[in-house]
């Protein structure tokens, strides 16, 4: 009997092969958080951060009007999302990370702009922001805030998939 020299990592796909399947709006995500993260930290401006992160590898594969909505959208709107944010915090809005608050600005917005997406889809999209650039559990962090923001953001949406028998 042969047994495998490779160890059990290497028998799942590489994250290279991995970011392969990403979908345009997903890399669009993570570039936006690029761009927030150096907006929270740094204090650049959108039309700074902008062309800066157009020009980052990989870029290309992004949805770029949708980077743009995001960018842009939470930079501008950023204290009316801070607003709606710290409603669903157990503590200060300064002790959040700037990953897990640009996430949070992400989630808020797409919640009240991008109606397309359903709620649930925004919830995981930014877990899974959280778990690839976030500390150790911030996704846990993300989920709660996010779960807790819905029902507000998205009343409807949120009370209809609650009343639906499959519900959880």
């Amino acid at each position: 009997m042969v047994q495998s020299t490779m160890p059990p990592a290497a028998a799942s796909p590489s994250p290279a092969h991995r970011a392969t399947k990403k979908s345009a709006r997903t890399r669009a995500r993570e570039f936006a958080l690029q761009g927030l993260y150096q907006h929270l930290v740094g204090k650049n401006p959108a039309d700074e951060i902008d062309p800066f992160t157009r020009d980052l590898m990989g870029f290309h594969k992004a949805d770029a009007a949708h980077f743009d909505a995001l960018l842009h959208g939470c930079i501008q709107q950023s204290a009316a999302l801070d607003a709606h944010i710290s409603q669903c915090l157990d503590r200060p809005l300064a002790d959040l990370s700037p990953i897990e608050h640009g996430v949070l600005w992400i989630g808020s917005y797409e919640m009240l702009h991008c109606l397309d997406v359903p709620w649930r889809a925004v919830i995981n999209e930014c877990i899974e922001l959280a778990k690839e650039f976030g500390g150790t559990d911030g996704h846990k962090y993300v989920n709660a805030v996010l779960n807790s923001l819905a029902p507000a953001l998205r009343a409807e949406e949120v009370r209809a998939h609650r009343s639906s028998p499959a519900a959880p």
